[in-house]
């Protein structure tokens, strides 16, 4: 039993890879999970499964987030910097003219192609058993100790708020190594490009009629078109449409809550906003996102969002394929949250 935790959630993992884990279902890609993925290797072809990381422009999509800052440091501007250096070679002087550029970018973190952190979103739940329900994330760390902010900071340097994870920061994501056998369901062949939701018995449909086989530590992929449409606009997104359109998993369906939870999936992605659409409205007390809170709260699965699968979901069509190994590692950026990343499959 965990120090931090006297009672989990019902069907979590807490405990399940150690009192102290941090990595969740991730640590089900194993070296045979990467060699899974290495056997479907027959092209040695590569596809980026990230959209560009200043997409998808503007911020009609979230309000909190932005596109990125890019500027160069302030010490070179791209201005021309001369060194001299005199050689001792036949008493001749060379003269050197070199120049520099270097630059800093301000990112927010979940603007683009991002991983979600278990320390993404918690839930208040009586892990102490004592009646009373805490702030609480996988496997027990808490709000206000392991996962930080905002808040102001102390020191007084001119920081300002300070948010970051002391715990279940994507950096132990990044030093345990995202690669292994990728599955992706092209859920766009079948629905089109309808706003709509995907319900466990539509999901086994699509499923049975590509052949698609998931298996426990597979990471999970789920081609809607959304990133696609985010490409078509270039940095310029429809506002009125951007909210509402493609399809998404149905996070009301508890048959495919069950289903995600049994399927031990190592990590679920999309190439929409949330995999999920909001929750319908209830009168007591719910949580908004439920795969959400299943997986990043409950299970320790990882989600992908905004991931560009239009081109390699095309290939998988024309070949009859599914499968592909995938290396999607987040940035090895301590305390994060949230992650950009370049996901590269191999087919």
């Amino acid at each position: 039993m965990a120090k931090r935790w006297q009672q989990r959630p019902p069907g979590s993992t807490w405990g399940d890879w150690g009192e102290d884990d941090e990595l969740g279902r991730i640590n089900l890609l194993t070296s045979e999970k990467v060699l899974q993925g290495v056997r479907e290797v027959r092209e040695g072809r590569t596809f980026s499964l990230s959209l560009p990381l200043d997409l998808p422009g503007g911020s009609a999509l979230n309000q909190r987030r932005y596109p990125p800052i890019l500027r160069p440091t302030e010490d070179l501007q791209h201005k021309q910097d001369v060194f001299y250096n005199v050689v001792a070679r036949e008493s001749i002087s060379k003269h050197y003219i070199d120049v520099w550029s270097d630059d800093v970018v301000t990112l927010w973190l979940q603007y683009s192609t991002q991983w979600d952190a278990l320390a993404h979103q918690g839930a208040e739940f009586d892990a102490d058993g004592d009646g009373v329900p805490e702030a609480v994330y996988y496997n027990g760390y808490r709000a206000g100790d392991d996962i930080v902010g905002p808040k102001e900071d102390a020191k007084g340097d001119g920081s300002g708020s300070l948010s970051f994870a002391r715990h279940l920061g994507l950096e132990h994501m990044a030093a345990h190594g995202v690669q292994g056998r990728g599955v992706l369901i092209d859920l766009r062949h079948h629905l089109g490009d309808d706003w709509q939701p995907v319900n466990l018995k539509t999901l086994q449909e699509i499923m049975a009629a590509d052949k698609v086989v998931v298996e426990p530590g597979d990471m999970l992929l789920l081609h809607t078109g959304f990133a696609t449409q985010v490409m078509e606009w270039g940095g310029n997104p429809d506002a009125s449409r951007i909210q509402a359109m493609h399809s998404y998993l149905d996070g009301d369906d508890p048959a495919l809550l069950e289903w995600i939870a049994d399927s031990g999936i190592s990590a679920l992605v999309a190439d929409n906003y949330a995999v999920e659409g909001w929750a319908a409205r209830k009168p007591e007390p719910h949580t908004l996102l439920p795969i959400h809170h299943l997986c990043l709260f409950k299970l320790g699965v990882p989600l992908g969002e905004l991931w560009y699968l239009n081109d390699l979901a095309a290939w998988l069509r024309e070949n009859e394929r599914s499968r592909f190994l995938l290396t999607a590692p987040p940035l090895r950026l301590p305390g994060t949250q949230g992650s950009p990343l370049t996901p590269v499959a191999t087919v």
